[in-house]
């Protein structure tokens, strides 16, 4: 038995050939008739041909929507413009039929709204079939980029007792009865499963920096939680992180690297979900293709913070949210300096008020060794610092941001034990597949999105 997608890539044609998939769409006549089968191997769906010479012609008639069914049949050229084959029907068997309130009917196009609440049957529409191809592509990419530079890949902690952000929007995992501890109106960490306060991991950094002052080069590719209550279009609790970490590398190699790893996986998709890239391009986002070719081919601009807001300040713009130096930007800045520059920058050494603690300590006193990439059409994509390698200035960073030197000893211990210049960075997984297809809420490039109030699979 053969896939669809394989008869792209080995000649059938004028072969007896067996697929078995499901109907997506059924058009009836009075002697003949065509379905769309579907495998959910290639994009595209097969058509099957079938006329009235078939002696269980009605039976073949009365197949319905998304039943599942094994066809064998002759694999000819296609006269219809926009697909290569068709399939001369000989005979089927029906392995699965569907029921007559089928939500996916051919009439009327349902909104993405709608498919959010029947999320278990979205993969079988074309949006989200290409959607979640494109994610499993780009995933392969960035296994794929770490592991042929020899990158170990690290599986950190889900379950952590350390805020790495310290924003303190983290998930509590206990098994202490919550009636109990209502009742009693304190909580006694002590008699919980670990012993101490216990959450769902925001980040896998600060653990990452472990593996990679013993394998240099290490990477992450895994959930992280954040109990944000945030309903935008770019924000879920539960998302996907990619966190390398570098021994023996500084500011500037980490760009290296964040700029190298982006057109790497950019290229990879466009090359190998080419069908899919396609529709995103005729459905979703107008130049889609252009833009990220033009991110492969592009030189991404460095520039420091504080050039930046000069740039903001002189701009003869009437800012919604007014630049100032020592302060973070908005979408509307990060909008206009890509502009600017026609393409991705790099932004380094921000305030160091505004970033974490685990930042090296530029020289100056007010700013850290971190940058962001702000790409066109997306604003922030991904984040980075060289991490602060000294032990008495991660104290005090620390005790200044209000964090108990005590409870980190181990991370402290990295300064002690053999530390090193190193560096990182973040990218949020589902916000670049959201600039490789074009779809603009997280909540649909992610399978099952969990936002608040949202928990229903």
């Amino acid at each position: 038995m053969l896939d669809i997608r394989n008869l792209y890539e080995k000649d059938f044609e004028d072969k007896e050939i067996t697929i078995s998939g499901w109907i997506k769409n059924h058009r009836k006549q009075a002697h003949f008739g065509f379905i769309d089968l579907f495998d959910g191997t290639y994009f595209k769906p097969l058509q099957v041909v079938y006329d009235d010479k078939l002696e269980n012609f009605e039976e073949i008639t009365k197949l319905k929507l998304g039943s599942a069914i094994t066809v064998t049949g002759k694999l000819i050229s296609s006269p219809k413009e926009g697909q290569k084959y068709e399939l001369v029907l000989q005979n089927f068997i029906l392995e699965g039929d569907c029921a007559d309130d089928y939500p996916l009917q051919a009439k009327g196009r349902p909104t993405r709204e709608f498919l959010r609440e029947i999320a278990y049957l979205r993969p079988r529409t074309n949006l989200f079939n290409a959607a979640f191809r494109v994610r499993s592509t780009a995933a392969y990419a960035i296994h794929k980029y770490f592991q042929e530079r020899g990158y170990v890949y690290f599986h950190a902690p889900i379950i952590t007792s350390s805020d790495c952000e310290g924003a303190g929007e983290m998930f509590q995992v206990t098994t202490l009865d919550l009636n109990k501890v209502a009742d009693s109106k304190s909580v006694d960490y002590t008699k919980d499963f670990f012993g101490k306060e216990a959450s769902l991991t925001v980040s896998g950094q600060l653990e990452a920096e472990t593996f990679a002052l013993a394998y240099k080069k290490v990477y992450t590719f895994g959930p992280t939680f954040r109990a944000e209550n945030s309903n935008t279009k770019t924000h879920a609790s539960e998302f996907w992180m990619i966190e390398p970490e570098i021994a023996f590398c500084d500011l500037n190699k980490d760009m290296d690297i964040m700029e190298e790893m982006l057109k790497y996986v950019v290229k990879y998709v466009l090359d190998n979900c080419s069908v899919e890239m396609e529709f995103f391009e005729k459905f979703v986002e107008k130049g889609l293709i252009e833009k990220l070719n033009k991110l492969v081919n592009s030189n991404f601009t460095r520039i420091d913070h504080e050039e930046v807001i000069k740039i903001l300040k002189e701009a003869d713009v009437k800012w919604e949210f007014p630049p100032e130096y020592g302060e973070d930007i908005a979408k509307e800045h990060e909008k206009y300096i890509t502009e600017y520059f026609n393409g991705p920058v790099f932004i380094k050494n921000w305030p160091k008020d505004i970033k974490a603690f685990y930042m090296k300590q530029n020289e100056d006193g007010k700013t850290v060794a971190a940058v962001d990439l702000e790409v066109p059409g997306a604003g922030e994509l991904m984040g980075g610092s060289q991490r602060e390698e000294n032990y008495d200035k991660l104290i005090n960073r620390m005790k200044e941001v209000g964090i108990d030197p005590k409870t980190m000893d181990w991370y402290l211990n990295l300064r002690r034990f053999g530390g090193c210049v190193h560096s990182g960075f973040g990218m949020g997984f589902e916000r670049l597949l959201i600039y490789l297809t074009g779809v603009d809420n997280i909540r649909d490039v992610i399978p099952y999105p969990r936002t608040p109030g949202n928990c229903d699979y």
